[in-house]
């Protein structure tokens, strides 16, 4: 195995390992820090193939780092395969829970968390195979959905000596990625006030859920006055017991999204003078609980062009008329209009606007683009060269976070797409391993940028994972 076509083809000779792999983290999803089941399929893999395991990176229990070989360059794979709350799905193209309320890959993780695997092992087989000098590794990241398990990796350093980095996500088209995701923190205010008779003696109580209520109402005032790829959202997640009680304790979860990381601090700061504003108006107090965090995304353009030459060595996915008919359906079912707006955000062109698959392959189409979702994808971003890549695994009217995505999770449409990221991820690294002028390029490019703004880990020192034990 020597050539960029017999690496291709050890994954298509091996894709019924790695379907299986994904079938079964689908088949049995499991939400951030608890997915002990995945990346024990995912490790085991890697094991058998000689990789050297490591468990409990950054004291996480269900995320490991699995490598082989010796010396530079070293070549990480980022996979990730937490599920998401209620979005169980059956295997079909029409909405229907496997269990009620129960979770669901909608963001595909059970082929992210696979198909960076698959290229992983497929790398390794061409290292041994050529006499190739570099180490490649495997890293399992947990709760990327909600927790952001890679940026309690960052920190820990678990990728300071890595060289580049490749990971994909399922999505619409195939494409690697120039543009970029904002930075988010996740902050629990919680007020307490004191309890009382909401009837007969009100005027003795200090409403915490007042209190909640007034901080919501001052953010949302806030919103006019912060830059427009600001995004501030919340939920209630406790507002007191009965409504004849003045609540004594109440809290609001907020999620505050921005781009660079100074202006996240800056919002994050003026949310939290609200939260105190609010605790003086109603005459309690606040606690702040910060959850988790992760920082804006930086993709590196050289190894994006280079994975679109990758791309094309590996060509377009080809979908068959009955899996193009099964995601037609899934389309159909959603509101009319969501398909154009998701081409209208992919910037895909109109002559594939009445495909609901999209196999052709793109070059980097969001170039300057800042999306205002957000991933731990961004942390890893700043301590190695990255590109994300996405591949056609959905139909081109789901989308993330939705039913419709757990519904090509597990049969060929997604299989296809997770096989698609990993020969082009393989193609790719093959070039980096060749020729050391390609890297020098890539890293030349990445120095610039951390030289410009240097990365400081947006969790504060006190911040500890959850930990968890598996259940028996």
């Amino acid at each position: 195995m020597k050539t960029k076509q017999d690496v291709i083809q050890w994954i298509e000779d091996n894709k019924g390992a790695f379907t299986q792999i994904s079938d079964g983290i689908w088949a049995n999803p499991e939400i951030c820090w608890k997915e002990f089941k995945a990346s024990k399929l995912l490790a085991d893999y890697l094991e058998a193939q000689g990789f050297r395991i490591t468990w409990d990176v950054a004291s996480i229990a269900t995320a490991f780092v699995a490598e082989w070989g010796q010396g530079y360059p070293i070549i990480g794979l980022a996979g990730e395969y937490d599920a998401l709350s209620g979005l169980s799905q059956k295997n079909q193209p029409i909405q229907e829970p496997l269990v009620e309320g129960g979770l669901g890959h909608g963001c595909g993780h059970n082929l992210l968390g696979t198909g960076c695997m698959a290229t992983a092992a497929a790398v390794k087989a061409w290292l041994e195979a050529t006499g190739t000098r570099g180490k490649v590794r495997y890293y399992g990241c947990p709760a990327e959905e909600r927790g952001g398990g890679k940026t309690f990796m960052a920190r820990q350093g678990a990728f300071d000596d890595l060289d580049a980095a490749f990971n994909f996500h399922p999505g619409h088209l195939n494409s690697p990625l120039k543009g970029s995701d904002v930075g988010v923190n996740g902050i629990i205010f919680r007020y307490h006030g004191t309890s009382s008779h909401a009837g007969s003696a009100p005027h003795l109580g200090r409403s915490a859920l007042d209190a909640v209520e007034l901080m919501n109402v001052g953010v949302n005032y806030l919103r006019e006055h912060v830059p427009g790829d600001v995004r501030i959202h919340y939920v209630i997640t406790k507002g007191g017991d009965a409504p004849n009680i003045v609540p004594a304790l109440a809290e609001v979860w907020y999620y505050i999204r921005a781009h660079l990381p100074n202006e996240l601090d800056d919002v994050t700061e003026r949310v939290r003078k609200v939260a105190e504003g609010a605790a003086l108006m109603t005459d309690t107090q606040v606690e702040e609980i910060f959850e988790d965090a992760c920082t804006s995304v930086l993709n590196n353009h050289h190894l994006a062009d280079l994975q679109y030459e990758a791309m094309k060595i590996v060509g377009p996915i080809i979908f068959t008329d009955q899996e193009q008919a099964y995601a037609k359906k899934i389309n159909d079912s959603y509101a009319k209009g969501t398909l154009e707006g998701l081409a209208k955000t992919n910037h895909l062109p109109k002559k594939y606007m009445d495909q609901a698959l999209v196999g052709d392959n793109f070059p980097a189409l969001d170039i300057d683009d800042v999306f205002t979702g957000s991933t731990d994808v961004g942390d890893l971003s700043w301590k190695a060269p990255v590109s994300m890549l996405v591949t056609t695994c959905w139909p081109s009217g789901a989308p993330a976070h939705t039913w419709g995505v757990v519904a090509t999770g597990a049969m060929s449409i997604g299989h296809k797409g997770m096989l698609h990221a990993a020969k082009t991820m393989a193609v790719t690294a093959l070039d980096l391993y060749s020729d050391p002028t390609l890297l020098k390029k890539v890293r030349q490019e990445f120095e610039k940028a951390i030289n410009e703004f240097p990365y400081k880990c947006p969790l504060p020192d006190h911040i500890q994972p959850p930990s968890y034990k598996q259940e028996a």
